[in-house]
């Protein structure tokens, strides 16, 4: 038997590789498609919308860990290449998504998954303080990269205005969500009587 390290880690135990290999890749399809829905409720602010999807992948990351994290958030970029409207502009999909103006968020997703992931294993989203320096921490990488992608054609004091401070105060909200709604579950799944009290 497995140590739970994550919230995925309680999805029951599998006998056989087989077995682990089929509940991770539904965990993790599961988890794009989390991130994908997240991506259409957005408000507009500029070339790149304020979405959900920032919540989505740090809730995402927690949840299932470093490694099956990073893989969910590939699988959503792979889907939106291969054509799936997933993203959360027009055209909504295609390789060509990949290079445009959000293009430094959305890679962005897969290290801030692994790092918030490996914060996880690590007990870091069981308590509120320790999960809002995880979540904080992937939200940095998110915003790193999309303000590097951006400066690279609109130059730094731009991007900053595009990419970093329109976003700064919803994604403080976003945080403080996600911080808070993963200690209440590991408090759930330890003393599931707790929330009929």
């Amino acid at each position: 038997m497995t140590a739970v390290r994550t919230l995925a880690d309680l999805t029951g135990t599998f006998a056989t590789r087989r077995g682990v290999l089929l509940r991770d890749s539904l965990l993790v399809i599961a988890g794009s498609m989390l991130v994908a829905i997240c991506a259409k409720i957005q408000a507009p602010t500029g070339p790149v919308p304020m979405t959900l999807q920032p919540f989505a992948v740090l809730l995402v990351a927690a949840a299932l860990g470093s490694r099956r994290g990073a893989l969910a958030m590939l699988a959503y970029l792979a889907q939106g290449a291969v054509g799936l409207p997933v993203f959360a502009l027009p055209p909504y999909s295609g390789l060509a998504y990949l290079f445009g103006p959000t293009a430094g968020f959305l890679l962005g997703f897969v290290p801030a998954a692994y790092v918030v992931g490996l914060l996880s294993e690590r007990g870091w989203d069981r308590r509120f303080l320790s999960a809002i320096a995880a979540m904080s921490i992937g939200q940095v990488i998110i915003l790193a990269m999309g303000f590097f992608w951006l400066s690279i054609g609109q130059g730094t004091s731009q991007a900053f205005a595009t990419a970093v401070a329109p976003f700064l105060l919803g994604d403080v909200f976003k945080i403080l969500l996600a911080a808070s709604a993963l200690p209440l579950v590991w408090r759930w799944v330890r003393d599931p009587q707790s929330s009929s009290r």
